[in-house]
């Protein structure tokens, strides 16, 4: 059954709890993984939040870091206990990118920039569901379907009443102009994506082709923010067959900047707006 702990969150936290207590101690990730008989690249996915880390895991860490105080050691067990629970969207089965599932449900804003397509979380179930058909030929229909549901899903961060994401996105001209699934989809989308800007916790700005080239040119990428100051931002960049994640401070600060470039380029959000509007009545005649 799936649980209101977010497994992702409590393994990040308890990474970052485990690699201070490493550089308190003066260890290096090699240095730990020769007394614990294992590879560095464990002690790094622990530290990292990549991978499940088991009550044992924290027992012989505490044990080598030599941390006496039973209440830390304690907590420590605790949060691996729950970084081992199921997010709700274990439950979809094999998902992957849960990892990135994970943050995005507990972050508290999300900055993002997309070059071809309406972001998953602006998508309606037609649109996404071309849209995966069309990305991901090789798919049955029923993982389609599958991928939908937790796209949909995901979308009630950003309905949420009582705590939503903040979500600021900017858009090149051609995620509105590529027709996914027909001309009636692209205008319902677009009509969708119209009212979706104007939710006081959602910014949506229009890069027009007009402005050439930019600092959005590499790619699609975003930045996730957390409520609590201990979680460090995440920068995401999805890849075909992995994903990066990017959490040094001077990684996020880069990527920042070049949003910052970003915002500044594009129309502003009644510009924005009208532009969508625009486009949106182009695909009605």
């Amino acid at each position: 059954m799936a649980s209101s702990v977010n497994p992702t969150v409590r393994r990040r936290r308890l990474g970052q709890e485990l690699r201070r207590l490493r550089e308190l101690k003066g260890m290096t990730a090699e240095e730990v993984a020769e007394r614990l008989l294992v590879s560095q690249s464990k002690i790094s996915r622990l530290e990292n939040g990549r991978r499940s880390i088991s009550q044992r895991d924290v027992r012989d860490l505490c044990g080598v870091y030599e941390v006496e105080d039973v209440r830390i050691v304690d907590s420590l067990m605790q949060m691996a206990k729950d970084s081992r629970q199921q997010g709700w969207w274990h439950s979809f089965g094999d998902i992957p990118y849960s990892v990135y599932i994970g943050l995005e449900t507990d972050a508290a804003s999300l900055r993002a920039y997309e070059p071809q397509i309406i972001p998953g979380l602006l998508q309606t179930r037609p649109y996404a569901e071309a849209l995966i058909r069309g990305a991901l030929p090789e798919t049955s229909p029923s993982d389609i379907q599958k991928r939908v549901e937790v796209r949909l899903r995901r979308q009630e961060r950003v309905s949420s009443a009582e705590s939503p994401l903040r979500l600021w996105t900017v858009l090149d001209e051609a995620a509105l102009r590529r027709v996914v699934g027909g001309r009636q989809v692209m205008r319902e989308q677009l009509e969708n994506l119209a009212e979706m800007s104007q939710l006081p916790h959602v910014t949506v700005q229009v890069l027009p082709y007009e402005v050439g080239a930019h600092p959005g040119l590499n790619g699609q990428y975003a930045i996730l923010e957390f409520p609590d100051a201990a979680d460090s931002s995440v920068v995401y960049i999805e890849g075909v067959t992995s994903d990066l994640y990017l959490e040094k401070a001077a990684d996020v600060q880069k990527y920042s900047v070049m949003y910052e470039h970003l915002r500044a380029q594009a129309l502003n959000v009644d510009q924005s707006h009208q532009f969508i509007e625009d486009i949106a009545k182009e695909y009605a005649r």
